[in-house]
């Protein structure tokens, strides 16, 4: 399934995630998704991204590190859906919102915490969306650059994924 569609649907899910075991779940994804994205970029995207790209592998792996994993079926995991990564720009702007999103919810389960745990577990989360925000805003702008350095005409090419 394409990333863009993938990443609608984790925001669907999180938006609508009712309580804190479903929106941790939703938060997971969401970071299994972005790691799944980056290594898709670290591996086949342009090459300017694709430092970026791994560290971005690297934080969203330690996202869902710090969180408990949900007890999904392989099939309801999205990032192993992840088949298709047509527009490198179009992902990134959908990924960077959805880290976004994941960094608000987060915010909003830590601030209700009941306990230390939880709330810590929320902050490292928080900085793990955050630092990946970072990755994704830092490969948008590289791929900005790049499109101002190509000939005319070369904006028509595939986007190198």
């Amino acid at each position: 399934m394409d990333a863009v569609r993938l990443i609608g649907m984790s925001r669907r899910a999180l938006v609508q995630g009712t309580d804190r075991p479903e929106i941790m779940a939703e938060v997971w994804q969401a970071q299994a998704l972005a790691q799944a994205i980056g290594s898709r970029l670290a591996v086949s995207g342009p090459p300017e991204l694709r430092g970026e790209a791994l560290g971005l592998t690297e934080l969203a792996g330690r996202g869902c590190g710090v969180l408990d994993a949900p007890e999904l079926d392989l099939g309801d995991l999205r990032a192993a859906q992840l088949t298709e990564l047509d527009d490198a720009r179009q992902t990134l702007l959908c990924l960077g919102g959805l880290l976004g999103e994941v960094g608000m919810a987060l915010v909003g389960m830590a601030s209700s915490a009941t306990d230390e745990t939880s709330y810590w577990q929320c902050m490292e989360a928080i900085d793990a969306a955050d630092e990946s925000r970072d990755r994704v805003l830092e490969m948008l702008r590289k791929l900005a650059a790049r499109v101002e350095v190509l000939p005319e005409g070369a904006e028509d090419s595939p986007s190198g994924v």
